[in-house]
C-alpha cells in the first residue's frame, strides 16, 4: 500500500555486519586451503565430474555453478516508517544453456507516518511475503525466459508471469530483447471495530497489469558497454488506497491552506466531509532507459537516465550515477547518486475545494507520491571477496549506505522527508 510507507532502524544491520566482519576470515580460510571452486570468468572453468563411466566415448560434463545469496535490508525515515527485508536467492546456471533463478523475501512494515496520525489511527505492523522463480534456456544466441512471482500481504494479494525473448547478433556484440509480462492485483481492507481484515469475497478491488519491453544491449567500443530500453505498462483497476481520507475544504478556506499545514489546523479548518481518495480507473506508463558503463582502468563508471511519462501527468526524470572503484583483487568501492524529480498528476490539489458534500471533485489523492517533488540521494557500497586465491569474487560480502532528502513541493503535513537505507549480504558460488 503507498499509504503504508517503508521504513527502519539500521543498528540491527549494523551488529549483524560486525559480526559478519569478525566471523569472515575463518570462513574463508588461507588462500591455500580454500576449497576449489569453479571460475566464472575464464573459459577454462573447472569442471564438475562426470556422471558417466569413463569408458564412455560422449562423457555427461556437468558445467553447471550454483548460487546463493541472502540479504538483509533497513529502511528508516523521518516520517516514523521503518521497514526490514532479509530476502534469499537460489540460481543455477549453465546448465547446457539453461538456468535456474528463485528468490524470496520478507517485508516487515512498522508504521505511525503524518498520514496514519491524519486519520486518527494508531501505530500498525505488517508483514509482507514475496517470491519469484524464472527459468531461461539459451544454448547459443537465441534465448527464452519465462517466470512467474506472487507477494502477499493481510490486505493485498498479488500474482503475475513474464516471457522474454533475446537475440544475439555479430557475435554477441549487439542483442535485442521483447517480453511481457501480467499481473493481477487484489485489493482489500483491514482494521475497523474486531481489527480484523475483511474477507475479499466481502470486499476487494482488482487491478489487472500488461507489460511490454523491448530494448538493445551493445558494445560501444573495447571499454564501453551501452543499452536502450522502452517499457509500456496498461493498467486498468481501481488503484484507490481504502485507508487514504481526503480532506475537503470550501471555497473560501481552500486558498489559504499552506504548503506543509499542520494536521490540527487541517482538522480545525476542513468541512466536515472527508471522502475515500478516488483516482482514474485507468493508466498507461511509459518510460525509456539508457544506460552506460566504461571501463577506466582499475575503475567502472555506470550511468543511467530513465524518463517517465502517464497519461495522468505524471512526468518525471531519474538520473543514476556509480563509480566501481577495485583495490586488488578483494575489494571494490563506489560512491553512488541519484536525482529523481517529477512533477504532479493533472488532478493534484494542495486543498480540493467542496461545497456542501454533493459536489466533490470527481479525481481526489492524498498521495504525495503523486505530487511534485525532489529527491536527492548518495551513499556508499563496498564488497569483499572473500573466495579462494584462484578466483576471490566466488564468494563476497556486500555492504551499502544511503542517505535521501526528498523536498514535498505542494503538500499538506509533509514538506520534506529524511530517510537511511541499507544492506548486508553474502553471496557465493558453489
Amino acid at each position: 500500500m503507498q499509504l503504508k510507507r517503508k521504513q527502519s532502524s539500521l543498528w540491527p544491520l549494523l551488529l549483524l555486519l560486525s559480526a559478519l566482519v569478525v566471523a569472515a576470515p575463518a570462513m574463508a580460510g588461507s588462500d591455500a586451503e580454500a576449497p576449489d571452486r569453479p571460475s566464472t570468468d575464464h573459459a577454462d572453468t573447472q569442471k564438475k565430474p562426470s556422471s558417466r563411466s569413463p569408458s564412455d566415448p560422449n562423457p555427461l560434463v556437468d558445467t553447471a555453478t550454483e548460487s546463493a545469496a541472502i540479504e538483509m535490508a533497513a529502511y528508516d525515515d523521518t516520517d516514523h516508517v521503518t521497514v526490514f527485508t532479509p530476502s534469499i536467492a537460489l540460481g543455477v546456471e549453465n546448465v547446457n544453456g539453461g538456468s535456474l533463478h528463485a528468490n524470496y523475501l520478507v517485508d516487515v512494515v512498522s508504521a505511525a507516518s503524518v498520514d496514519i496520525v491524519s486519520t486518527a489511527s494508531r501505530r500498525w505492523q505488517e508483514v509482507r511475503h514475496a517470491g519469484s522463480l524464472s527459468g531461461a534456456y539459451k544454448p547459443h544466441d537465441f534465448g527464452v525466459e519465462i517466470g512467474g512471482s506472487v507477494s502477499n500481504e493481510p490486505d493485498y494479494l498479488s500474482w503475475g508471469g513474464h516471457a522474454l525473448l533475446t537475440k544475439d547478433f555479430d557475435e554477441k556484440n549487439w542483442s535485442l530483447y521483447l517480453g511481457y509480462g501480467f499481473s493481477r492485483d487484489t485489493i482489500g481492507r483491514c482494521g475497523g471495530l474486531n481489527d480484523g481484515c475483511t474477507p475479499f469475497s466481502v470486499f476487494s478491488r482488482d487491478l489487472l497489469r500488461n507489460s511490454i519491453e523491448g530494448g538493445a544491449d551493445f558494445v560501444i567500443d573495447p571499454a564501453s558497454l551501452g543499452s536502450l530500453s522502452a517499457d509500456v505498462v496498461l493498467e486498468s483497476g481501481d488503484q484507490s488506497k481504502p485507508y487514504r481520507y481526503v480532506p475537503m475544504f470550501s471555497p473560501e478556506v481552500a486558498p489559504t491552506v499552506a504548503k506543509g499545514a499542520s494536521v490540527d489546523w487541517v482538522n480545525q479548518n476542513r468541512n466536515f466531509e472527508r471522502p475515500l481518495e478516488q483516482l482514474p480507473l485507468s493508466r498507461r506508463r511509459y518510460a525509456i532507459t539508457g544506460r552506460y558503463a566504461r571501463r577506466i582502468g582499475s575503475t567502472t563508471l555506470r550511468l543511467e537516465e530513465r524518463l517517465y511519462d502517464d497519461s495522468w501527468g505524471l512526468a518525471a526524470s531519474s538520473t543514476d550515477l556509480r563509480w566501481v572503484f577495485e583495490f586488488g583483487r578483494r575489494f571494490a568501492l563506489w560512491p553512488h547518486g541519484r536525482f529523481h524529480v517529477q512533477k504532479s498528476v493533472v488532478f493534484w490539489k494542495r486543498a480540493y475545494v467542496s461545497g456542501l458534500g454533493w459536489d466533490l471533485p470527481e479525481y481526489r489523492t492524498g498521495d504525495r507520491e503523486l505530487g511534485p517533488l525532489w529527491t536527492v540521494q548518495g551513499g556508499l557500497g563496498v564488497k569483499w571477496y572473500v573466495g579462494h586465491r584462484e578466483n576471490p569474487e566466488a564468494w563476497a560480502f556486500t555492504l551499502t549506505g544511503d542517505e535521501m532528502y526528498t523536498a514535498f513541493l505542494d503538500d499538506l503535513y509533509v514538506k520534506q522527508r529524511g530517510a537511511v537505507l541499507g544492506s548486508l549480504g553474502f553471496e557465493g558460488q558453489f
